[in-house]
């Protein structure tokens, strides 16, 4: 119970709520060198055909075999993932099922502060299908600039083993297609041919 109320009051800490105080200056922008991060997969997890990484079990960014990459940095303590949840999902069918775009740009979640258990608890109580990952140390959490959440990046690999950021935006969106087209058109991925 300590543990849960201990994440809770962290959580609510890197919420986007009114008036916060944390600084925004070090999180990467547009334009920007995306931190190099190692991400685990689990031994059941089917993440590793979907973002189609190979070899060990830790991988990078850069290793996911798409155009780009939008990373969710949520926690599960945050009202406003809880509330984004839904809409988040919404982006990742309408990705799924986008003929033009379900191999070019992957959608992944990393859970600041959350221990695989709770990444665990808010996959499953949210139906998520997208690839989630834990940060329990805050390990990835500090390498952003101490974002809050919800807070979404879009990346793209150079082709030199650098991930640049083409899009870092702070809070959800309301309409998935509108965020989908945004992504496409800032990424340079066109819908219906060639990038």
């Amino acid at each position: 119970m300590k543990h849960r109320i201990t994440g809770i009051i962290i959580g609510l800490m890197i919420c986007a709520l009114p008036g916060s105080s944390y600084s925004e200056s070090k999180i990467p922008q547009a334009g920007d060198e995306f931190p190099s991060i190692s991400l685990a997969l689990s031994e059941t997890s089917i993440s590793r055909e979907y973002l189609g990484v190979t070899g060990s079990k830790l991988f990078k960014i850069s290793d996911i075999k798409a155009d780009a990459v939008i990373i969710q940095i949520f926690s599960m303590y945050c009202p406003h993932c809880q509330k984004e949840a839904p809409n988040v999902n919404r982006l990742f069918e309408k990705l799924s099922q986008h003929p033009d775009l379900k191999d070019k740009i992957k959608l992944i979640g990393i859970g600041t502060g959350n221990s695989a258990y709770e990444v665990a608890v808010f996959q499953k109580k949210y139906q998520i299908q997208f690839p989630l990952f834990e940060d329990p140390d805050f390990t990835i959490h500090n390498r952003v600039g101490e974002a809050r959440t919800p807070y979404f990046f879009g990346v793209k690999s150079d082709g030199a083993k650098k991930t640049k950021v083409f899009f870092s935006k702070l809070g959800g969106f309301d309409d998935p297609e509108r965020f989908l087209n945004e992504i496409a058109s800032l990424s340079g991925i066109k819908k219906g041919g060639a990038k």
